[in-house]
């Protein structure tokens, strides 16, 4: 056992024990607080439905329990259980060891091992969780349907990026991770045009938004923020959970605006207005673009740091392989990063609270902030998000600002 196993199992073991430890507190935390709704809110939100977020924000921590030790032992059965090699040497008795189609069978493999993983927790959460607390409208038919399509998706887009990938780091030289990181981005550039249009349609139905009272209201906040849309649609997200959303999306000319119907429904006009104010700050801030070039400056560093970690023999002994090949490094590499940043996440959060508070505050200046706060408050009923979290969990995981803090701040602005 070698130094790097010994951190890996070290950087694992926090990480699965942070995740334990927050997610008790935050199950602790709502409870105490479970009997009584804060007074800020008690006007606007009934006891039950604050009870109701309780038992709803508790269900879904207790399975994130059970979810990080099953991704623990996932992990661990891959690396040091040489499930990797295994796979690795299966796949060697169909494609020629290390070459493209062995590489791409072992990484779309593993995917659809972790998948299989993960499915029993998504099943559990749709149709027992989100069924119990009165969300789910998905059908077994529609879950199915949708997980189909997205395989299908996967492997249309996936395999021939897993091949420009492979065939880049087997030609390219030294600076691979150079060409495969302009790679990425051209291929995210790509997807953020083509989402709206080819790929989203896929699984939601999009209308033009009807409603000419609404409409015209919206496009009169459009021209006073001067954004320019290629069209006002509503989504038909009632068909899969009653929870209600409002969106952009793509850039440039393709940019779209996009309301769930249950959005729709459960706020009046005014609300509408203040919630795509407070999206239409996001934009206007160019925060969407300050976290694409945050995604990008991270992918580069991360794939520099696989070019160096690709030819050292500590890297795969440490976790449990003999074998050496591009795909996988990959694997390996992407498998365990996410152990070593965990605690990274807290900046994450700061950052996205910040930018949650700027748009807020470019709402409240163009539409209104009281109409915001009256529409908050019934996202977060209709939402059962609870208002009491833990601040510890809030601080690490969360990345909106806690419901008491956000509409404080509405509020003082509004004075």
């Amino acid at each position: 056992m070698n130094a790097f196993t010994l951190a890996f199992l070290a950087a694992l073991a926090l990480a699965t024990a942070t995740r334990i430890w927050l997610a008790a507190r935050h199950i602790r935390y709502v409870a105490a607080h479970r009997e009584r709704v804060p007074a800020e809110f008690a006007e606007s939100v009934p006891l039950p439905a604050h009870q109701k977020a309780a038992d709803y924000t508790r269900a879904r921590t207790r399975l994130g329990i059970v979810d990080a030790l099953v991704s623990a032992a996932v992990l661990l059965a891959f690396t040091l259980g040489g499930g990797l090699e295994w796979l690795y040497d299966a796949w060697a008795r169909a494609f020629q060891a290390g070459g493209y189609a062995h590489g791409i069978a072992l990484i779309l493999c593993v995917a659809a091992i972790t998948g299989l993983a993960d499915l029993p927790f998504s099943i559990y959460r749709t149709f027992v969780i989100e069924a119990k607390y009165g969300f789910n409208r998905m059908t077994p038919a529609l879950f199915v349907a949708d997980l189909a399509k997205s395989i299908a998706l996967g492997l249309a887009i996936g395999v021939p990026l897993l091949f420009a990938v492979l065939w880049l780091m087997a030609r390219m030289g030294s600076l691979w991770w150079l060409y495969v990181w302009l790679t990425w981005v051209g291929f995210n550039l790509l997807m953020l045009v083509a989402y709206p249009t080819l790929i989203a349609p896929l699984f939601n139905k999009f209308s033009p938004l009807t409603d000419e009272t609404l409409k015209d209201r919206i496009e009169r906040l459009l021209v006073k923020c001067g954004f320019r849309s290629k069209g006002l649609f509503v989504m038909d997200g009632s068909k899969r959970s009653s929870h209600g959303n409002a969106y952009f999306t793509g850039f440039g000319a393709a940019k779209r605006i996009v309301f769930f119907d249950t959005l729709l429904t459960r706020l009046g006009p005014a609300e509408v207005e203040a919630v795509l104010a407070h999206e239409l700050g996001h934009f206007k801030r160019h925060h969407v673009w300050k976290r694409i070039a945050w995604l990008f400056l991270a992918s580069l560093g991360f794939l520099a740091l696989l070019g160096y970690v690709i030819d050292q023999a500590w890297f795969y002994e440490g976790l449990g392989a003999d074998r050496r090949s591009t795909a996988l490094a990959l694997v390996l590499f992407f498998m365990v990063v996410p152990v070593f940043t965990f605690l990274l996440a807290p900046i994450g959060s700061v950052y996205s609270r910040r930018h949650e508070y700027e748009a807020d505050a470019y709402a409240a200046h163009h539409a209104s902030g009281a109409d915001l706060v009256h529409a908050l408050v019934k996202l977060y009923q209709d939402n059962a998000a609870t208002l009491t979290p833990d601040p510890v969990h809030s601080a690490f995981y969360d990345s909106h600002p806690p419901a008491a803090l956000r509409i404080a701040r509405l509020q003082a602005l509004a004075r």
